[in-house]
């Protein structure tokens, strides 16, 4: 009867612990339903790199990769706060064709890694603006951006105006 019990109460236990951890990270919004994969671990980044450097070219913006994957919270934090707020998804659609480019184990993309130069080492997510010819103009670490336990949206507006093909055109300066 001892076992019964003790194994009773180790089970409500990791219920209850488990339930406790679901909640909490619901609340900090760190779980996304498994509906939705935003990173194709079987997608050839350099060819989706390629395509949105051709397609940013044609339509004068710039290229935003963002590195991450499915596993990554803050990853996914950073993607539905600019999908649900209409003054980021703008700001970021006008001046950027977007690629998502995955990191898991299934794909670590290790050519694309050590073509821009590792910028996992940075943590996840991290982003990259290239040019509209595919050259690197900068690598923005995510932690810059947070505020809280989420991104900042004065901070993500600021980033995605300061790399935007208009901030980089000297005759947008005032002088």
């Amino acid at each position: 009867m001892k076992n019964v019990t003790l194994i009773l109460l180790v089970s409500i236990s990791f219920s209850i612990s488990s339930f406790a951890q679901e909640t909490k990270a619901k609340k900090l919004k760190l779980v996304k339903p498994k509906k939705e994969k935003l990173y194709d671990p079987t997608a050839d980044a350099k060819a989706d790199i390629a395509v949105a450097v051709e397609k940013a070219n044609k339509e004068g913006k710039h290229v935003l990769i963002q590195f991450g994957g499915n596993w990554c919270g803050w990853c996914i934090l950073f993607h539905d706060k600019v999908e649900a707020n209409d003054t980021l998804r703008t700001a970021m659609n006008e001046s950027y064709v977007t690629v998502l480019v995955n990191w898991s184990m299934e794909n670590q993309n290790e050519e694309i890694f050590e073509k821009y130069g590792h910028p996992e080492r940075f943590g996840f997510p991290v982003f990259i603006v290239l040019d509209a010819e595919g050259n690197r103009l900068h690598t923005q670490n995510s932690a810059y951006l947070e505020e809280g336990s989420g991104h900042s949206t004065r901070k993500v507006l600021e980033f995605f105006r300061h790399w935007s093909p208009a901030a980089l055109d000297p005759k947008t300066y005032k002088r």
